[in-house]
């Protein structure tokens, strides 16, 4: 099985559960539309023998052989359900040793893009949970990173991605995402700004809904002439950013959002909006990390 993959590959974690299987499906689908190969991860977690404890590894001595063979069992099953729905993709398979958010948060770097599985946990719980993935892989991750949801798609008559936009960085970056992802998938694009009354005086709500509106304006155009083909809408609405986004986000085929970067509604600041996102919605979501944040991690 293979250990390493070329830059520009799309990984996915994947596990028994039924999030996963998404997950893999939505890959697979990504993988094939942007002609990129697809690598296929399961991570063996060892929990507890950090610690030393003799009883824990006198125990993983007895049971990870059969642990490791029912994991491989998976991954096989995984490797075939790929092959059944895009026979020609080029995928590998990997049985690696670790906690998933560190065995994928590994091979993120050069990746196109990290896919998981939602299991619902509320936010306490996927902060603190050992088996937490989408945030640890959020906080760190060089490469945008997938969250997969259920439903897989919901009723909609057209294809169509949503985008976070602020005026930041790192929302350049996620309307760059979005503009190359609906192209790809022949969607149309809708680009949402939200805003909230303002707190200095000698603004009015007037004068940052048009701010709003403006730097929204200027965040697409580019990428508006650089893909004449995406149909694109904007949406100035007023409310919290987690709340719009959600909303605005019912049923389409992706919500792109920034990890980082205050602008012109508060931000996507990773610890609220983004991460707001990861538990709202029934869409895949993408978080797209600032170029900058690469060489940090």
């Amino acid at each position: 099985m293979s250990t390493s993959h070329a830059p520009g590959t799309v990984v996915v974690g994947v596990d028994a559960t039924p999030a996963s299987r998404l997950a893999l499906a939505w890959a697979a689908d990504e993988a094939a539309l942007r002609h990129l190969p697809l690598h296929v991860v399961l991570a063996v977690d060892a929990p507890g023998l950090e610690g030393g404890s003799a009883v824990l590894a006198a125990l993983w001595t007895s049971w990870g052989p059969a642990i490791r063979t029912a994991h491989a069992t998976v991954l096989e099953e995984a490797r075939d359900f790929v092959a059944g729905r895009h026979p020609r993709l080029s995928a590998a398979a990997e049985l690696a040793d670790g906690a998933p958010a560190a065995v994928l948060r590994a091979r993120a770097p050069g990746s196109a893009m990290v896919v998981v599985g939602s299991r619902h946990r509320d936010i306490v719980r996927d902060l603190l949970s050992r088996e937490s993935v989408g945030m640890p892989l959020v906080t760190h991750a060089p490469c945008p990173i997938v969250v997969v949801r259920e439903p897989e798609l919901g009723p909609q008559t057209q294809l169509h991605v949503v985008v976070g936009v602020d005026g930041s960085a790192v929302s350049r970056e996620a309307v760059r995402f979005a503009f190359e992802e609906a192209a790809f998938r022949d969607a149309h694009l809708t680009a949402v700004s939200a805003w909230q009354p303002p707190h200095p005086r000698g603004f009015s709500s007037q004068d940052v809904e048009d701010e709003v509106r403006r730097v929204l304006a200027e965040s697409t155009a580019g990428w508006q002439e650089k893909h004449p083909q995406v149909e694109l809408r904007h949406a100035v609405i007023r409310g919290h950013p987690v709340r719009v986004l959600s909303d605005a986000a019912e049923w389409p085929a992706l919500l792109v959002a920034g990890s980082r970067g205050p602008g012109g509604f508060s931000g996507l600041v990773l610890g609220s909006v983004s991460q707001g996102l990861m538990h709202h919605g029934l869409c895949p979501l993408v978080i797209v990390p600032h170029p900058a944040e690469d060489a940090a991690t």
